[in-house]
């Protein structure tokens, strides 16, 4: 009779230590699990709330300067909910499929400056390191936090 109670109370005994090593176990991963999520999620609402358009006439002499400084103007509008950083760190840029980087193009808000807050606009101008050829149409695309806008033009 002693001897069942003892073995029992061994049994029990291991069996709450290995709970205890689960439940320890299983409480680490899903906290790991649950900061993933928060992590992923603040990223996510930052990528719906982030929209831009590119309001440039495509028909404009105001787009392509060909006389001299060879470079392209665009009017870029915030339309998301997310206040976007003027900074050209914060955009990708590719200009007929090929990356332009960071220092050969500024990104100027209008309106004052300061933050690129919703619904203004932001003059974005890119160097360019060879002149367009004429009569050809031309692609630039605009990046920023995973809003893309595609502009097309006629270089005449």
């Amino acid at each position: 009779m002693a001897g069942d109670s003892v073995s029992t109370l061994i049994l029990f005994i291991a069996a709450m230590l290995v709970a205890a090593g689960v439940a320890g176990t299983l409480v680490t991963n899903v906290n790991d699990l649950s900061n993933s999520v928060d992590s992923q999620s603040g990223d996510m609402t930052d990528k719906i709330d982030t929209d831009i358009e590119i309001i440039s006439d495509p028909g404009s002499d105001a787009v392509y300067n060909s006389s001299g400084a060879e470079n392209v103007t665009l009017l870029v509008k915030n339309t998301g909910r997310k206040t976007l950083t003027a900074d050209s760190t914060e955009l990708d840029v590719l200009v007929d499929g090929s990356y332009v980087s960071n220092d050969a193009f500024t990104v100027t808000v209008r309106d004052g400056g300061g933050p690129w807050r919703d619904g203004t606009v932001a003059e974005l101008e890119i160097a360019l390191e060879q002149p367009f050829d004429p009569e050809t149409e031309h692609r630039i695309s605009v990046t920023v936090n995973g809003a893309e806008e595609v502009f097309e033009f006629y270089v005449p």
